[in-house]
């Protein structure tokens, strides 16, 4: 019998109300009829994400992982981007079930690239990958250009309704990055959340990558999540402007993107990431921060990255 993990259900529902709660009823049979399909034995205590769950198995004695995500347009194009990248760094696709929102994946070890404390390094490999992972995209991927509109709305929208501190060139310099670089991007296969904790480490290759959101676009894109998962890393950093631009550089580097691309559209991010913390921020403590805290120091990565 699988053990839904307490922390993931109440979450789920908290988050998906009365959805939330008849998915997860029906959860543990799903898992069941897909191992029963899949031939695979549980391996392990179930694990969780943000919106999933994931069942350690073995098939024919290797050892694999279920993924079984709750129902999300979010999630649609997952296995599409792992069926391209056919494991070239990232983990390998076995099996899927697009109607159940569930895979069988190759498994990777529990420790991510969020635990490595040389940032350089953490850094360099993320940009290592993301050079890796972009290969032409397929066909029926979400393009990010697509979203461009509602990026600017958004931003006009929280720059009118919310208090803030960010000075008048920092919205614009994110609202010509949507209008410059986001209405008009390559065809190119984008992972869409590659920060450190969606990098394992694994047995097959160092690093691999999980969670792809799977889009059409600009590679650079990736280094906003990057970069905004990294603000509570660089806190103690006596120049917080210096160690971010020298974050890109390496990135950029590694990634073999143009600078300027990765430091515009991290920029992008940061604003609405800023904006995100006013509006629908956490009022308790995140890494030992406040909700102001964590304002201000996004206000900094916003300003910083438009020098």
């Amino acid at each position: 019998m699988v053990v839904i993990p307490e922390v993931f259900a109440r979450s789920t529902v908290e988050r998906e109300g009365e959805a939330g709660t008849e998915w997860l009823a029906g959860l543990p049979g799903i898992v069941k009829e897909l191992l029963d399909r899949w031939d695979c034995v549980p391996d392990g205590d179930v694990m969780h994400g943000g919106v999933g769950i994931i069942v350690p198995v073995r098939r024919g004695g290797e050892p694999a992982v279920v993924k079984v995500s709750f129902p999300h347009p979010g999630n649609v194009h997952e296995p599409d981007a792992f069926a391209v990248w056919g494991g070239r760094g990232a983990v390998l696709l076995h099996e899927r079930d697009d109607e159940r929102f569930a895979m069988l994946l190759e498994r990777a070890r529990t420790d991510s690239l969020a635990q490595v404390e040389d940032v350089d390094e953490m850094v360099r490999v993320a940009g290592r990958l993301s050079r890796r992972l972009g290969v032409p995209a397929p066909p029926g991927l979400p393009w990010l250009r697509d979203r461009a509109d509602a990026w600017e709305e958004q931003l006009r929208k929280d720059a009118r309704e919310l208090v803030h501190g960010l000075p008048p060139r920092v919205l614009d310099a994110a609202l010509a990055t949507v209008r410059e670089l986001g209405r008009v991007q390559p065809d190119t296969l984008v992972h869409g959340d590659l920060h450190a904790r969606n990098i394992l480490r694994a047995d097959r290759e160092p690093w691999l990558a999980v969670d792809p959101k799977g889009y059409a676009g600009d590679r650079a894109y990736d280094a906003g999540a990057l970069l905004k998962a990294l603000l509570l890393r660089l806190i103690e950093a006596d120049d917080l402007g210096k160690a971010l631009h020298r974050a890109m550089d390496v990135f950029a580097e590694a990634a073999e993107l143009d600078r300027g691309r990765v430091q515009r559209w991290a920029q992008l991010h940061a604003v609405q990431g800023a904006f995100w913390a006013r509006r629908h921020g956490f009022r308790v403590a995140r890494g030992g921060l406040a909700l102001e805290q964590i304002t201000a120091l996004a206000d900094g990565l916003a300003e910083s990255l438009t020098e």
